[in-house]
């Protein structure tokens, strides 16, 4: 049984700015996470190349338990809740938002489809670094999906010289000075960015098919970029006995320092009612979700980590260490309240 609900990513972009390639390289660099992709038509991805092992419906279930759909607005809450059950088996979603005119409105629907299986990740925007400021141009509506962006994708910056990246780049911190921005070419993003480690899993040493994964894991490793990752992230954390300020954890997952894509990780209430559970926290730009577990044995303790791109390391330290000061109000039975709006439950 999953422990934790998976997180739901959306990929938008500009058509043509390299969204379909940022996916299946999260896809060939998986390392064993199981990913399930939501995409408008099966052209996007090269399933005509796998071979699959069931077709149901507008489902086709990939050999290594992978999942690809064929969605609309209607279907995308049965979608979610399919693909994050814990029967299917899947570490992550990702959703291609190709065909979708809005991602404002394709974010709204996500946070209604989610449940206690799955929790939403964020959006990333990918651009297209040689063609930025005429599509902005033609369509002024594209700084305004930048700005509601959780991670920015500058992609094909190998194409433009130093000059056009800083104009690309100047325009992204101007319409969303807080977001992580990544530089890239051939959409080649560290999967680790968007989601959780794999976890460990019983190797498969029989006659099998290939893998979605790695299928396309073979494709990269014979063209000259091969699964080299180009977009460096940061991050950085805060293993402690101490117990946290609820007021100041709150502030801090709801605005958390400039260059944070997310916050995960679990945390120790100080208070009566509250000592025998840990809050496990999980936050994407600045939208939160808290769930609670028993600490089964282990002593209670505050672990967060912070993953972004462009961090200050040492304003985020300082902003870790905040949350959990000396001066923490741990008799303050009222601050409590800020965390515990965020718990989730079932959809009715």
């Amino acid at each position: 049984m999953r422990e934790r609900p998976i997180p739901v990513v959306v990929l938008a972009g500009f058509l043509g700015a390299g969204k379909t390639t940022l996916l299946n390289h999260v896809l060939s660099s998986a390392g064993g996470r199981r990913i399930g992709v939501l995409v408008n038509d099966f052209g996007s991805i090269n399933v005509d190349a796998l071979l699959v092992s069931g077709v149901a419906g507008d489902t086709v279930t990939l050999e290594n338990g992978c999942m690809c759909c064929t969605t609309d607005a209607d279907g995308l809450g049965d979608a979610i809740d399919a693909l994050s059950a814990p029967s299917a088996g899947l570490d992550a979603i990702l959703i291609e938002a190709s065909g979708i005119a809005e991602p404002s409105a394709l974010i709204r629907l996500v946070l209604a489809a989610c449940g206690a299986t799955a929790s939403y990740g964020g959006l990333v925007y990918v651009l297209d670094s040689v063609e930025l400021m005429r599509t902005i141009a033609d369509f002024p509506s594209v700084r305004d999906h930048i700005a509601i962006a959780d991670l920015v994708v500058c992609n094909k910056s190998d194409l433009v010289d130093a000059s056009t990246l800083r104009a690309v780049r100047g325009v992204v911190a101007e319409a969303n000075p807080t977001a992580p921005a990544v530089v890239v070419s051939d959409a080649a993003v560290d999967p680790s960015m968007l989601f959780d480690d794999a976890p460990e899993r019983a190797a498969d040493r029989g006659a099998r098919q290939l893998a979605l994964d790695e299928l396309l894991a073979e494709e990269s490793a014979e063209s000259d970029h091969g699964a080299h990752l180009h977009a460096a992230f940061e991050s950085t954390s805060i293993q402690t006995p101490r117990a946290v300020d609820p007021r100041r954890l709150a502030r801090f997952l709801e605005r958390p320092p400039a260059g944070t894509y997310r916050i995960k990780g679990q945390v120790f209430v100080d208070l009566p009612v509250h000592r025998g559970h840990a809050y496990v926290v999980h936050a994407v730009g600045g939208i939160v979700r808290v769930t609670t577990q028993p600490w089964m044995g282990s002593t209670p303790a505050t672990s967060l980590v912070v993953i972004g791109a462009g961090l200050d390391l040492a304003a985020a330290d300082d902003a870790l260490e905040e949350i959990v000061g000396p001066e923490t109000a741990v008799d303050d039975e009222y601050g409590i309240l800020h965390i515990t709006r965020y718990i989730v439950g079932d959809r009715d």
